[in-house]
């Protein structure tokens, strides 16, 4: 086995540990901090793919900027322990079913259509770092400046409402 094999492996079972620990946590603060570890392998992944780059992007944005809205969401709401709730008869069946069918699903894709689509360079091909960071930056710049702008102005607009339902359910308090 080498090095990389068993940082893997190891990865692998911390990403899905802290998975489980989001999807099971009663406590909101506790699961969003679960998500951030799980963005944090995540990026130590790409790492290890050689995406340094996207490995940056995945802790700025997503651990670092997506999970502080995030939190600041559940610190204003005050939902930082979700309430217990009533589990019905037919649901536990139903996800049971419905996570069965995806396991299959996922299992068919991968057999058949698992096949690299573009040309794949073998490891240890380098490639002009600096020309397709400016190409990937020139691309987002020029042909998707719109998306990103609407999606920071709804960002924008909805932690506004966040603040506005928290200021109504106080009874309108002024701060």
């Amino acid at each position: 086995m080498t090095i990389n094999l068993i940082l893997f492996l190891v990865l692998a079972v911390i990403a899905v540990a802290t998975a489980l620990g989001m999807l099971t946590s009663r406590n909101a603060i506790y699961s969003a901090l679960f998500l951030v570890l799980n963005f944090v392998t995540v990026a130590v992944f790409y790492l290890l793919l050689g995406a340094p780059f996207i490995a940056m992007a995945q802790i700025t944005v997503y651990a670092g900027a997506i999970m502080v809205l995030f939190l600041f969401v559940i610190m204003l709401l005050g939902a930082e322990r979700l309430p217990d709730s009533r589990v019905l008869p037919w649901q536990k069946p139903l996800a049971i079913t419905l996570a069965v069918v995806l396991a299959l699903e996922s299992a068919y894709l991968l057999w058949t259509k698992a096949r690299p689509a573009g040309n794949v360079l073998p490891p240890g091909d380098e490639i002009n770092t600096v020309e397709t960071l400016r190409a990937l930056g020139m691309t987002l710049f020029n042909d998707y400046l719109l998306p990103f702008e609407v999606t920071s102005v709804l960002l924008l607009v909805a932690m506004i409402g966040v603040i506005v339902l928290v200021r109504r359910e106080k009874g309108g308090q002024k701060s």
